[in-house]
Formats: C-alpha cells, structure tokens, sequence
C-alpha cells in the first residue's frame, strides 16, 4: 500500500472517496477533528493533573501535622496555598468545560464523517458535488457554533467577574 493509497483510508480502514479526499471540506472536517481531539486531551490531562495534585496536598495535611510544630505549621499553609493556587488555575482556564465541549464537537465531527461516508442522514441521495457542500457547510455550522458558545460562557464569565468586583 502506497502513502498515497493509506492518505485515502480513514480510522478502521474505511476508503475515503477519491472525489472527496483531497477537497477542501474534507481537509478541514479531518483538521478540525483531529484539532478538537487534541485539545480535548490536552484540557483533559490538565484538569486530571491539576485536581489529583490538589487531592494529594489535601490528603498530605493531615500526615503534615505530625511533623514538628514549625515545620507542620508552614507546610500546612503552603499546601492550603498551593491547593488554592491549582483551583485558581483550573477555573482560570476553564480545562473541565474545554474538556467536555472539545470532546463533544470532536464527537459530533466523527459522526458528520460517518454519515458522509456511509452516504446517510442528510447525505443520503445526493450526488458527489453536493455531498461535499452539504458536509463544507455542516463541518463549519458545528465549528461555529462551537466558537459560538465559546465565546458566549467566556463573555458570562467576565460579566460575572465584573459585577462581583462592584
């Protein structure tokens, strides 16, 4: 099998239309979901590690005070410190709600693939050039409305912030 022929075949080996490979719709439906895929990942071992540091500390505090006073006194603060700092830092960033919405329009991505593979759903019966504009648009109806949502909670967020600030 050439690098030619594997560029054309998908996850469990199902051949991607010559028609479509190379497209412009199929390019950025195979981009965006291995880039919602990545960066689900990588909020969700941001978060894992953030939250199991934060669960470590905790369960340190108490073994902390049987170290002797002046000692157990600092590194109690310094880990009550620390535990607030990582909790700063996960909602900061926000890695759970990045986690779960990367993770669902990774998943609603593979699903629009499938149903243009297998010519389904809203591909079904039509021909190869219409096929490729109905997934061009619904490819970029997800993304957007993704960003969307985005750019929403993040707009919530601030104005939250700034009313508790006044």
């Amino acid at each position: 099998m050439t690098n030619a022929d594997k560029k054309n075949i998908t996850e469990p080996g199902i051949a991607v239309p010559e028609f479509a490979a190379a497209h412009p719709a199929w390019l950025r439906l195979e981009d965006q979901m291995q880039w919602y895929d990545s960066k689900s990942l990588h909020s969700q071992r941001w978060y894992k590690w953030l939250k199991l540091a934060q669960v470590a500390l905790a369960v340190l505090i108490p073994v902390m005070s049987l170290l002797p006073a002046d000692i157990a006194k600092w590194a109690m603060s310094l880990s009550g410190t620390v535990i607030a700092l990582l909790e700063a830092v996960q909602q900061m960033n926000q890695y759970s709600t990045l986690w779960v919405t990367y993770r669902a329009t990774a998943e609603r991505l593979k699903h629009e693939k499938y149903l243009f593979l297998s010519t389904a759903g809203p591909y079904r019966g039509l021909p190869e050039p219409e096929r490729l504009i109905q997934l061009a648009e619904r490819v970029e109806e997800h993304v957007s409305t993704e960003h969307a949502n985005w750019f929403n909670e993040t707009r919530r967020v601030a104005i939250a912030k700034t009313e508790n600030k006044v």
